[in-house]
């Protein structure tokens, strides 16, 4: 049985160096939603064997207070991903990362690995999900195939930087470049039924660029954006998570179309907005949101 908690609340997901103790032990202090406990790019050559012995001792030995733990393995096209999954595995991680996907075969070479590892360790079979990192051109083209390609497979997630490389430009800030990325992949997580993530926001000392930029990804759809610093967590949070104001809106919307229904009406208003059945799903979604982030005091 796959794991229930596909569709859990993930509006932050920070990076850390499995590799250090310092950064891993606590960060659930701060409050994301989800850790991305890193073996790949953080990590020097030399030292992924050091990575994983750390990486495997958090995950058993530290209570992450309810924080998801996803673990960033090595590409296919190096000789570290089988032990990296081998280690997460074992260590009880929720998911594993995959980065340049480019293609179902990607996904399902890492699901069997993920399965066998399961069975080796006493795993509960299907309890670690696997998420699917594009950082290519053909990754993007290749979206939707990649969004269907497992039952384990919880969302997607943009790489930038090496996306813009590929593309032969590079990042701005204004967001230009990552748009038709950014358009294609949530438009096939969203028809595939699986989550979409944005790519981190690496210039710390602009935090008015991260806002719009959250602002941007949040209205295209976005369930979640990465990020390398707690400092982004607030943000993020604010501007994913559902005011009081939409709180009271989606719970009128509910009422009255569940009322008016069964009254045999099918177009209205409510705050002097002109609403019909097409509203129900997006008011109950905002309700919904509002319980997963712990905002929500009524009793629908």
């Amino acid at each position: 049985m796959i794991n229930q908690n596909k569709k859990r609340l993930r509006r932050t997901m920070m990076f850390l160096n499995a590799q250090k103790p310092g950064l891993i032990k606590d960060p659930y202090i701060y409050g994301p939603d989800s850790i991305m406990l890193d073996l790949e790019d953080a990590v020097a050559e030399n030292q992924k064997d050091a990575a994983r012995f750390s990486l495997y001792h958090a995950l058993r030995e530290i209570d992450y207070k309810g924080c998801e733990r996803v673990v960033r393995i090595n590409g296919l096209d190096t000789p570290c991903w089988t032990e990296d999954i081998r280690c997460a595995v074992a260590g009880g991680c929720d998911s594993i990362r995959l980065p340049k996907t480019e293609k179902e075969e990607d996904i399902k070479r890492v699901e069997e690995a993920v399965i066998a590892a399961e069975k080796e360790f006493g795993i509960p079979e299907g309890r670690t999900l696997i998420m699917a990192a594009i950082e290519s051109a053909r990754g993007v083209m290749k979206a939707m195939e990649i969004c269907e390609s497992s039952e384990r497979l919880f969302g997607i997630a943009l790489s930038g930087g090496d996306y813009t490389k590929d593309l032969q430009t590079h990042i701005t800030g204004t967001g230009l470049e990552l748009m038709g990325a950014r358009q294609n992949m949530i438009i096939a997580a969203r028809a595939a039924g699986v989550q979409c993530f944005d790519t981190v926001y690496t210039d710390l000392d602009d935090m008015e660029g991260f806002r719009k930029d959250v602002e941007t990804i949040h209205l295209m759809g976005f369930d979640g954006k990465s990020i390398i610093n707690p400092r982004q967590i607030s943000i993020v949070h604010e501007i994913f998570t559902p005011n009081q104001k939409d709180i009271i809106f989606a719970e009128k919307v509910v009422r009255e179309i569940d009322e008016k229904k069964a009254q045999g009406i099918g177009v209205f208003t409510v705050d002097g907005k002109m609403i019909d059945i097409a509203f129900y799903d997006g008011a109950k979604r905002t309700i919904e949101l509002a319980k997963a982030s712990g905002v929500y005091k009524g009793d629908l």
